[in-house]
């Protein structure tokens, strides 16, 4: 399969160099939008017959699958309370009141560490005592060895939910002999932990396939899930539940497809279940769709979003025609009900961009792709769309910034901010205020690019990406060090970047410019935390002028910590380290900081082998566990 798909984009490539880089964008746009009625099948023979028979009608390919849920509105990492607890810092989202999975979560009192084991598989999630600092220590640890791998934790009252991906050996009888083979798998493990010191084991949930995300409204999980079709002996393997020990497969007649044809198709899962009444029974429903699966939630609905790579026929030369299928499943105290679908060109960057606001889906996207725009002149373009909820399209903006792709976006209400990038940094502000008339309002061009952006108020915009410094020859631009950005977006027509921050050189890097769970953002402190890796260049190996293609070398890594403020801007407080006795040249060492909260007036960081406890104004050092 992999050597076809590429066979075919060389015949691609060399025959589309004919076609004119103004004639291309208006191609990949003039495609109608699918028509994805759902049915559901009535026999496992209708299945069977189904999937062979499109599977050879395909004309196109699927991407890599996508790992991102996205939320109703933006907000920032809020501080919350519990009984007899300080205020504390929660995970990063985008809505409030819908939480989202993450390595590390905390409720005032204790912290609660997912820590994967990279070299020996498995892993465990460490329960500490983290507040009064006085008191803090490791209380348990639940340990996973070799097939099990934690991927991620909610918190839930006394309770701890695990998503593990599991590694399942399958033995398959053939004539020839037994066969052995390993078959993906997720568990869902759920703790009473009402006594910290010795969690125990509630509820296990066990589904065929790999974990995509998980998003937790009320004491309702819902997880996404994505098991690719295969054959044992001559059968199609239909994906199974097991709640408990108690096993059931998943029948042809609960199974809702698309008439669309695929090259690789996919039972796509969406599971829910009660967090604190083991006893109810959880609901799922699974639609057959292709292989590459984003998925966006808010608090009523689940948007389950594909994107398709269509090559079809023009004047004899094959051309790109993207387009993403979208499909709304409603959700209401975990009862789950597929209600509509719809397409849009183009392909999704990720969770941000991508929204529901007041009955509005909204979604960016880009056609093209950067091996396009190398091998025939300006192909990429991106887009606007807002879709009612039967998701049908009611307004648009297409082409805007041809020739480069969207490096981050985020819907505000009423706004829209969207950056792309090739040799620039163009801000796009979008009035998306009227769904049937969205238009764009300013922009401002700037050196570098936003990977993510966060909002301060209603009228100020973090950005955080990369400086770059634009080459010399051709249309591109080189990298430099980590850059946040505030900007003013108070005069629409005219954004101003009013305060901007570098750390580092060409090489250094952040998690949070690819999870924005790795920020601790608390508006309410002016309080700004991210991990950094810092790279800086020798500069005795360049005695004249240092090229901007120069790598750094690392030297540092730990959290920076910022005060951001409208009237001061980005302001530097501080930094912390886990490297004291020395920074050892490792991009994701044991001591590498990955995230960090607050409790009260402490500064927390997580890194693999420790936890430091610092004061929140000061920085000074307050305590230092180490982690077993």
């Amino acid at each position: 399969m992999i050597s076809t798909k590429y066979a075919i984009l060389a015949g691609f490539i060399v025959a589309i160099t004919v076609i004119s880089a103004v004639v291309i964008p208006y191609l990949i746009l003039s495609k109608p939008p699918e028509k994805t009625e759902l049915k559901s099948f009535t026999s496992y023979s209708e299945l069977k017959n189904y999937i062979e028979t499109n599977t050879k009608k395909a004309n196109y390919w699927f991407g890599m699958y996508g790992t991102g849920i996205t939320v109703m509105k933006d907000v920032a990492t809020g501080a919350q309370t519990m009984e007899n607890a300080p205020s504390y810092s929660t995970t990063n989202v985008q809505v409030e009141g819908v939480d989202e999975s993450d390595i590390i979560k905390n409720d005032g009192k204790y912290i609660y560490f997912l820590r994967q084991n990279q070299f020996n598989g498995g892993g465990e999630v460490i329960i500490l005592k983290a507040y009064p600092t006085e008191e803090a220590k490791v209380l348990s640890m639940i340990n996973w060895t070799q097939n099990k791998f934690p991927t991620a934790i909610f918190i839930n009252e006394d309770k701890l939910i695990v998503f593990l991906s599991v590694l399942d050996n399958v033995r398959i009888m053939q004539p020839e002999g037994p066969q052995y083979f390993s078959q993906s798998k997720i568990a869902i493990e759920v703790y009473n932990i009402q006594d910290r010191e010795n969690p125990k084991l509630a509820r296990n949930i066990t589904m065929d396939g790999f974990y995509l995300n998980s998003r937790m409204i009320g004491n309702y999980v819902y997880v996404v899930t994505g098991f690719p079709t295969y054959y044992v002996k001559e059968d199609i393997k239909l994906p199974t539940i097991c709640v408990d020990s108690k096993e059931e497969t998943i029948q042809p007649t609960e199974i809702s497809y698309p008439d669309t044809p695929d090259t690789a198709y996919s039972f796509t899962t969406i599971l829910s279940f009660n967090t604190q009444n083991d006893l109810q029974e959880p609901v799922s429903k699974t639609i057959l769709t292709g292989a590459a699966s984003n998925v966006y939630a808010s608090l009523e609905n689940i948007y389950l979003t594909l994107t398709k790579y269509d090559f079809q026929e023009y004047q004899q030369i094959k051309i790109n025609l993207e387009q993403t299928l979208i499909y709304r499943i409603h959700i209401e105290n975990g009862e789950i009900k597929l209600e509509a679908e719809g397409s849009v060109p183009g392909h999704v960057l990720n969770q941000f961009s991508m929204d529901e606001y007041k009955g509005n889906f909204r979604i960016a996207t880009t056609t093209g792709q950067p091996w396009m725009s190398r091998d025939m002149g300006t192909s990429q373009s991106n887009h606007i769309y807002i879709l009612d909820s039967a998701l049908k399209v009611v307004g648009k903006i297409e082409n805007i910034a041809p020739g480069e792709k969207i490096y981050s976006a985020r819907f505000m209400e009423d706004k829209a901010y969207m950056v792309t990038f090739k040799k620039v940094d163009p801000l796009f502000i979008i009035d998306v205020k009227d769904p049937s008339n969205p238009k764009i309002l300013g922009w401002l061009k700037i050196p570098g690019y936003s990977d993510y952006l966060h909002p301060l108020d209603d009228n100020h915009v973090i950005g955080i990406g990369k400086e770059a410094v634009a080459a010399e020859e051709g249309d591109f631009a080189w990298y430099q060090g980590v850059k946040l950005s505030l900007f003013d977006v108070i005069n629409v027509s005219k954004p101003v970047e009013t305060s901007k921050y570098i750390i580092g050189e060409r090489g250094t890097d952040s998690p949070v410019l690819r999870d924005h769970k790795a920020l601790l953002f608390d508006k309410s402190r002016n309080l700004m935390v991210m991990p950094v890796l810092v790279c800086e260049i020798d500069r005795k190996q360049y005695p004249r002028e240092i090229p901007a293609n120069a790598y750094g070398q690392p030297v540092w890594q730990g959290a920076y910590v910022f005060s951001v403020t409208v009237e001061k801007g980005i302001v530097f407080k501080g930094k912390i380290t886990h490297y004291d006795e020395g920074f050892d040249n490792q991009y994701n060492g044991p001591r590498s900081i990955e995230r960090a909260l607050y409790i009260g007036d402490y500064l927390y960081t997580i890194s693999n082998g420790m936890i430091k406890i610092n004061n929140i104004n000061s920085l000074a050092q307050v305590a230092a566990i180490k982690l077993p």
